[in-house]
């Protein structure tokens, strides 16, 4: 059977980047930089982007395409006889079902959010009945699961429509719909009072907060790495499906920074309309994960118009949730159909059950399971279950197969950087620069390994401390 193609260049952008588009633009972006103390940390974060996170997307592109098919047989069709490297694709498609056992359930906390502003759940709310409206929404498993599995059953229906009829079609008109929302939302929030300040904690560096010791160095470098590879889903093959979808008229590492400034582009706007608006209602920054939960319905509530300003924010959420759940969906369904030979229809039914199944255990630890059945995990310093599944994904899955996606187009026990140059440049645009395999066969293995290490020993002292 031919492979599925794509309709257009403009759809192949439009999903690569909605892959790369989401709650790690929108959500996770701003408050890690709140975190790490503003502008300093968003230059940290361009350079991991540029130096690792766009070279090794256009290599997950390149093998996609050159293969023709998702990570269940890319490795197997271009790697040298008798080698090994496809055993990745299991590890890759566990770190695709991984991901999504905690994504598709925060996608939910976005849409219940804007159905809550819709129906003035926040109408006259402060920082206490803010708190306790996130609170109860983690506490109660049945509301939980109910939009998890509204998520899930959207991520499935749009795969199970075709990759052009359903994919492709839908992830075009949310992607344009969260483009126009993104634009009214960031013209809002400059225009508030004491804006400026707001924008000058975003975009003006200070450099002694990033330097203040080698600790906070080294945990700022972790969380930018980390940020760069969770933003633009790469390391699990979650993008070699869709270079497999298209054809050779563009050159991939034109592709690649065409997806990577649009996806940067986003997440940078996410931070003009956060950092304003804290600046403009007092709020600190660096609340952490809860600052789009609990800190921002203050803000929006003491707005005019603030049910409206609110609805559209969490609907914009929705939008940039689900174009990553469809994205990585289409990826998990794609490995079904290669690796057993399922139909799509039968694989988006089976699969898409399991991925049910296996994001309860992510709601449950939010209330029933307490961590004081699990106190390894919460020594160790994860919040929930959902804590630990982000940091397997995010800190070990996706540093890890970028490595392993980096040594097999640079070694020559792997598919090989002459191989990888010639499918990557092939077509028009911006070139791969041959001069990179230095970079790429040392310096960026040297790079990850060691941040690898550094970002691991928090967890290792917490673990010890145990004995």
């Amino acid at each position: 059977m031919d492979r599925e193609k794509l309709g257009s260049r403009l759809g192949f952008i439009l999903i690569s980047a909605g892959c790369a588009i989401g709650l790690g633009n929108v959500w996770r972006f701003p408050y890690i930089t709140g975190e790490y103390g503003g502008a300093a940390f968003v230059l940290l974060y361009l350079i991991f982007l540029v130096a690792f996170g766009l070279p090794i997307m256009a290599m997950e592109f390149a093998t996609g395409r050159a293969s023709q098919k998702g990570i269940a047989g890319s490795f197997n069709a271009l790697e040298p006889a008798g080698t090994k490297w496809h055993r990745y694709k299991w590890f890759a498609f566990a770190g695709n079902i991984l991901l999504m056992a905690f994504y598709t359930m925060v996608a939910g906390w976005m849409f219940a959010y804007m159905f809550k502003f819709i129906s003035g759940d926040f109408v006259g709310t402060n920082t206490d009945l803010s708190a306790q409206t996130f609170g109860n929404l983690l506490s109660d498993p049945g509301q939980l699961i109910l939009w998890m599995g509204i998520v899930v059953l959207l991520g499935i229906v749009a795969c199970f429509l075709g990759l052009r009829k359903g994919v492709e079609r839908i992830t075009k008109v949310m992607m344009i719909g969260l483009l126009v929302l993104i634009v009214i939302l960031v013209g809002r929030c400059l225009s508030l009072p004491n804006a400026a300040d707001g924008l000058a904690f975003y975009l003006a560096p200070d450099f002694s907060k990033l330097f203040a010791s080698a600790e906070t160095f080294f945990d700022a470098a972790y969380a930018a790495l980390g940020q760069s590879f969770f933003t633009l889903s790469i390391g699990i093959g979650s993008m070699a499906i869709f270079g497999s979808y298209i054809g050779k008229e563009k050159g991939l590492f034109n592709e690649s920074v065409t997806i990577g400034a649009l996806d940067t582009v986003v997440a940078l706007l996410a931070g003009l309309i956060i950092f304003p608006a804290c600046a403009s209602f007092g709020v600190d920054p660096a609340s952490g994960a809860g600052l789009a939960f609990i800190t921002l319905p203050q803000v929006f509530e003491g707005m005019a118009l603030g049910q409206l300003w609110g609805t559209l924010f969490f609907l914009f959420m929705g939008f940039a949730a689900m174009s990553t759940v469809i994205a990585v969906f289409e990826n998990i369904f794609a490995f079904g159909m290669d690796q057993w030979g399922w139909s799509r229809k039968k694989s988006a039914l089976i699969l898409g059950a399991v991925l049910f199944v296996v994001a309860i255990p992510a709601i449950l630890g939010n209330n029933v399971w307490s961590w004081s059945d699990f106190p390894l995990g919460a020594i160790a310093g994860f919040g929930s279950i959902d804590g630990i599944e982000d940091f397997i994904v995010s800190n070990n899955l996706l540093p890890i197969g970028s490595l392993i996606f980096v040594l097999f187009r640079t070694t020559k026990k792997g598919w090989g950087w002459n191989n990888f140059l010639e499918e990557v440049n092939t077509g028009s645009g911006l070139k791969f620069p041959k001069w990179l395999y230095g970079w790429m066969k040392f310096g960026v293995p040297i790079v990850i390994g060691v941040i690898f290490v550094m970002g691991w020993i928090p967890t290792i002292q917490g673990i010890i401390g145990l004995f």
